[in-house]
């Protein structure tokens, strides 16, 4: 899976992933209200036009980027209409040529975390017939139980040929109550970049692993520490754009090649109608503004990451 994500990257000379993070306040009122027309302003109001807005989106940059991450919490809450929009949301990415990154941040006891990973990436045999219940092609997981959350990640990419990207230093502001944290003279996010380093040596392909890292690029210092690090862990990268990090800031983490990343970009580009830069767009043209914005934050990229 790292090599087909690696070659899409190539293809498009674009480290970018477009975050699907459907907010209702992100959602132009009148695609809402066809929605909430047909479906009742209800749940399956409200996930009918997450999904309307999300299709529109794919149609919009598909051909520019790599890969899109649809942040599952989006989705759930509204419930079981929600899921059927994520489910739908995913398929249809697929169906554009996109590689679905799953934002799921899972990782529990062996045997729960084991059905989490079936689950978003594997499959479930059910009676003589097998299943691919969400199918997406890589996941984000949680690390701090320990191996047992994450080895049955691993055995389901392995069979599976999917990815993980384990969190190991985040780009929220309080991630360092925990994860900077010292241990022995070390921050803890160091400790979890050597596990996350050798859980990925047994899914290698060519000089990446299928295991990889969420590092953000809030915090430039640490991602070039951590890209010293592990210099053979790819790295799927927050933080760019409305949270603050900057292309400058996050070209350490790329190669002379312009391999070792994919920087995501979520109300930066999904909800661009809103910002002033495209307002001329409006709201009907949402999906060309995304679009727009997707081509500036690849021109951005290019400044400071050779391809």
């Amino acid at each position: 899976m790292i090599t087909t994500l690696l070659n899409k990257i190539k293809e498009t000379k674009a480290p970018v992933c477009v975050g699907l993070d459907p907010m209702l306040a992100y959602i132009p009122d009148f695609l809402k209200e066809k929605a909430f027309a047909e479906k009742g302003e209800n749940l399956e109001g409200a996930a009918e036009a997450c999904w309307r807005f999300n299709e529109a989106i794919l149609k919009a940059t598909a051909d520019l980027i790599p890969a899109v991450k649809p942040q599952i919490a989006m989705y759930e809450q509204f419930g079981i209409p929600g899921l059927i929009a994520y489910e739908k949301t995913i398929r249809f990415a697929k169906e554009l040529g996109l590689i679905v990154i799953a934002d799921v941040k899972r990782g529990d006891i062996g045997s729960t975390s084991a059905a989490y990973a079936e689950g978003h990436l594997g499959s479930i045999t059910i009676g003589e017939k097998q299943f691919f219940p969400f199918d997406a092609d890589m996941a984000t997981a949680n690390p701090y139980l320990g191996s047992d959350g994450v080895k049955p990640f691993l055995e389901v990419c392995g069979r599976c040929d999917k990815g993980i990207f384990v969190l190991v230093k985040t780009s929220n502001p309080s991630s360092g109550e925990l994860q900077d944290q010292l241990i022995d003279g070390e921050p803890l996010y160091a400790r979890v970049a050597d596990l996350t380093s050798a859980w990925g040596e047994s899914l290698m392909e060519g000089a990446w692993s299928n295991v990889g890292a969420v590092v953000g690029a809030t915090y430039p210092k640490m991602l070039a520490e951590l890209r010293a690090r592990m210099p053979h862990t790819f790295f799927l990268i927050p933080g760019y754009g409305a949270q603050g990090g900057k292309a400058e800031d996050l070209a350490v983490a790329f190669n002379a090649q312009g391999e070792g990343g994919i920087v995501n970009s979520s109300r930066g580009i999904i909800a661009a109608w809103k910002q002033e830069k495209y307002q001329n767009f409006g709201a009907e043209a949402f999906a060309d503004a995304a679009r727009q914005a997707t081509v500036d934050m690849i021109l951005d990229l290019q400044r400071c990451i050779c391809f």
